[in-house]
């Protein structure tokens, strides 16, 4: 079996937006589905680890992205582990037609958890470390690995939204891409009539559950591009997110 796995999708209609491409948030999934095929193919994926008391969570991720598939479009994710260490991996993801054609790449950062205790726990002590085994190093990936979102203290509260069952995921808490599309509904439809997503990040700090308030403070870094800070009812930060626009 290959260190690097490939899988294919389509951008069904309805997953896609009002120009006919396909959400973001979508893409976010497909990438997760990717990563959870791959690792599951290699006997250390979700179905496996749920069964000792453990499970993978995203601690970050970024995509950029050079345009999107549009609607009916197949196309396939290519996903490799880059490096593990003891409490955290790092994953890659690149996005091709069936032509060849790049519409972009992925980093994500995981780390594993005891689903008891909710604490991190080591990697390595997975089947003797077998993770390791299917490291890829040479493939490229030529997209920033970003790092954490600065803000000042001039972010301006934009929304609060309240959570519930289509928030929660099979590990209890908001799910990873929830966030993701939560963020891009900060900018009115107008906007993405002039204006698409060219990158975002987004770093998990702590966990917010279903009933949960989400607070989204928003802050323009540079011209099309914003910093956000998403905050829970007790004011927690719970992640932090940085999204570049280029114009249509």
């Amino acid at each position: 079996m290959d260190k690097i796995g490939k899988y294919e999708f389509m951008a069904e209609p309805f997953h896609c937006d009002f120009t006919g491409q396909l959400f973001m948030g979508h893409l976010g999934n497909h990438l997760l589905n990717a990563a959870d095929f791959h690792s599951s193919d290699r006997g250390f994926g979700m179905k496996y680890l749920m069964g000792i008391q453990r499970s993978w969570v995203l601690s970050r991720l970024a995509i950029e992205m050079t345009d999107m598939p549009s609607q009916y479009t197949r196309f396939d994710v290519e996903t490799w582990v880059e490096s593990a260490m003891r409490y955290f991996t790092q994953r890659n993801f690149s996005v091709t037609g069936k032509d060849g054609h790049v519409y972009g790449y992925g980093r994500s950062v995981w780390a594993m958890i005891d689903t008891a205790t909710r604490q991190p726990t080591d990697i390595f002590s997975i089947d003797n470390g077998s993770i390791t085994q299917w490291i890829e190093k040479e493939k490229p990936c030529p997209i920033d690995k970003g790092g954490r979102v600065k803000m000042t203290n001039q972010a301006q509260l934009l929304h609060t939204i309240d959570t519930g069952y289509s928030d929660v995921d099979i590990n209890g808490h908001i799910n990873s891409v929830k966030y993701i599309e939560h963020v891009l509904d900060l900018w009115p439809l107008d906007w993405y009539r002039t204006h698409r997503v060219r990158r975002i990040e987004i770093a998990y700090v702590a966990e917010a559950h279903g009933g949960d308030q989400l607070s989204f403070y928003s802050e323009e870094t540079a011209p099309n591009a914003y910093s956000i800070r998403i905050a829970r009812t007790d004011g927690t930060e719970v992640a932090r997110s940085h999204v570049v626009f280029i114009d249509r």
